[in-house]
């Protein structure tokens, strides 16, 4: 009987301190005041700083959304940039409490390095980029053979950049840096024939150039590159907060809530829309998320839709002018498709 009521005393305690720990994240960031958020050191339409020294960008805005839901207020975020290797120490150490900086998601993040993507809010692929005044004529990566290549190190590019060039039994050079800033002037300095990393990535850089019209950026995607955010495991509480977030603002596109409109969609009778927008008599959903009732509204308010933060950061109200292709919704030609609130 002693060791019975032993082992169910063990059990209790394990769930009780499952129970702590799951709620660890969330009361550090409300403790704290303010989320710690991991992004790019610098990628034009995902995450820089503009000209008044304030982050902006497509994954800067997932950031700002969860600080919506979390305090009602997107402003209370702050930003650490972190390269391509630093990123992953910083998650795993409790430096920064979420992970939005273009990374893919693959087997070996969820779990060697312990992380759980909360869903993908980009889909890309791995591409090139030439300088078609230094090389005329090129107008394929498979015309590439011999050439130096200039890539990030501790990147899925650098990998996926030798399975190309093995599997087509071309040759090639690569030339390795860790910084992106590194990798951009070693490029434009002509050091390398070409530029590979995802084809988002390509865009953004190739408007940093003195001369953007010599850049071409060639035809071929050689890998699929799902990029999302991401957290450390052990964590379900936040797992669900930040999960939930990117699917909330893909529901919001869907819905046509928008940061103009959500006031007024919040007094609709459309069931799906009440309950999205916390109006649903004797919801439990935001509760059990640990989040307020008006966190999808609040997410809204603060940063729009999923759709608006495309187009204003990286879509046809951006410099990129990147086509919404397969991130537009299931319902228009895309692949974009969020679980239901309910």
């Amino acid at each position: 009987m002693k060791k019975v009521i032993l082992g169910l005393l063990g059990s209790a305690a394990m769930v009780a301190s499952a129970s702590v720990a799951s709620a660890a994240t969330l009361d550090d960031v409300k403790a704290r005041g303010h989320l710690q958020c991991g992004v790019n050191t610098g990628l034009a339409g995902f995450a820089a700083p503009n000209d008044k020294g304030e982050w902006v960008g497509f994954d800067v805005d997932l950031c700002r959304a969860v600080a919506a839901a979390i305090f009602g207020d997107a402003t209370k975020v702050n930003f650490t940039p972190t390269n391509a290797t630093e990123r992953f120490t910083a998650l795993q150490s409790g430096e920064i409490d979420l992970l939005s900086r273009n990374t893919t998601w693959t087997l070996s993040r969820d779990t060697k390095l312990g992380f759980n993507f909360a869903g993908v809010n980009y889909y890309d692929g791995q591409g090139f980029m030439i300088n078609a005044k230094s090389l005329p004529g090129v107008n394929s990566a498979l015309q590439l053979s011999g050439a130096s290549v200039c890539v990030q190190g501790g990147t899925t590019t650098e990998l996926n950049l030798a399975d190309y060039f093995r599997a087509n039994n071309m040759e090639y050079n690569p030339v390795v840096f860790q910084a992106l800033e590194e990798v951009n002037a070693a490029y434009e300095s002509g050091r390398c024939d070409a530029y590979t990393t995802d084809q988002s990535g390509l865009y953004a850089i190739r408007l940093t150039l003195a001369s953007p019209d010599d850049h071409v950026v060639l035809p071929e995607i050689i890998s699929k590159e799902p990029l999302g955010p991401a957290v450390r495991q052990g964590d379900d509480q936040w797992f669900d907060i930040v999960k939930w977030t990117l699917n909330a603002l893909i529901i919001a596109e869907e819905l046509g809530i928008t940061q103009a409109n959500v006031d007024e969609m919040a007094n609709s009778d459309n069931p799906e829309i009440k309950r999205v927008l916390g109006k649903e008599e004797g919801s439990t959903l935001a509760t059990d998320l640990g989040l307020d009732n008006e966190w999808v509204v609040n997410i809204v308010k603060g940063v729009g839709n999923y759709g608006e933060v495309f187009e204003r950061n990286i879509g046809s109200g951006s410099p990129l002018k990147i086509a919404r292709g397969l991130n537009n919704l299931w319902t228009k030609g895309g692949i974009l498709y969020a679980p239901p609130i309910r």
